[in-house]
C-alpha cells in the first residue's frame, strides 16, 4: 500500500471550503493520512500554492503551512490544529506570512491550486528551529521514504 493523503473537507482537485479560507475562518481542514511505508520515523507537511499570485502568470509558491517531525504513529490531523493540538514532537517552520500555523488560501486573483504535500521521513530531524520550507526542504532531502499529495482548489467569492 502506498503512502495517501486526504481530507473529509474535500477530494484531490475538488474546491477548498471557504470555512479554510482567508475568506472564512481559516481554519486547516481535518487531514488524513494512511500507507506509510517501512521505516517512517516521522513525517512533514507542507501546504503551498505554486499559482502565486496569479494562475495566469504565476511568479512564485505561496507557502502556507510548514510542520515536521510528525510522529509516525499520527494518522491525520484534526480541523483547526493548532499548535496545542498538535501530535506531540511535532514542530512548527514558518509560512511565507513569516509566522507558524497554518494560514489559507486567499488568492488576489483567480482559481490557485493548493498542495497539501506529505512526505515520510526515515529519520526525525533535528531542531531546526522556525524554518522555512525551503530550509525544510535541504534537511529532509536525504531523508525522504515516500511522499503523497491532496490538491485542492480555491478563488475568491465576493
Amino acid at each position: 500500500m502506498s503512502l495517501t493523503i486526504t481530507s473529509p473537507a474535500f477530494q484531490d482537485q475538488g474546491e477548498i471550503p471557504r470555512a479554510h479560507t482567508g475568506q472564512g475562518a481559516d481554519r486547516s481542514p481535518a487531514l488524513a493520512w494512511s500507507g506509510a511505508p517501512a521505516g517512517t520515523r516521522s513525517f512533514v507537511l507542507i501546504v503551498d500554492d505554486p499559482d502565486a499570485p496569479d494562475p495566469a502568470a504565476p511568479k512564485m509558491t505561496w507557502v502556507h503551512w510548514v510542520l515536521y517531525d510528525l510522529p509516525p504513529t499520527a494518522t491525520g490531523l484534526p480541523e483547526g490544529a493548532t499548535s496545542t493540538t498538535l501530535p506531540p514532537g511535532t514542530r512548527e517552520g514558518l509560512n511565507d506570512w513569516r509566522r507558524t500555523g497554518y494560514n489559507g488560501p486567499a488568492p488576489p486573483i483567480g482559481r490557485h491550486r493548493y498542495f497539501f504535500k506529505l512526505f515520510a521521513l526515515d529519520a526525525v530531524l533535528p531542531d531546526l528551529g522556525r524554518p522555512t520550507k525551503l530550509d525544510l526542504e535541504k534537511a529532509m532531502d536525504p531523508h525522504v521514504l515516500e511522499s503523497a499529495r491532496l490538491m485542492g482548489t480555491y478563488a475568491k467569492g465576493k
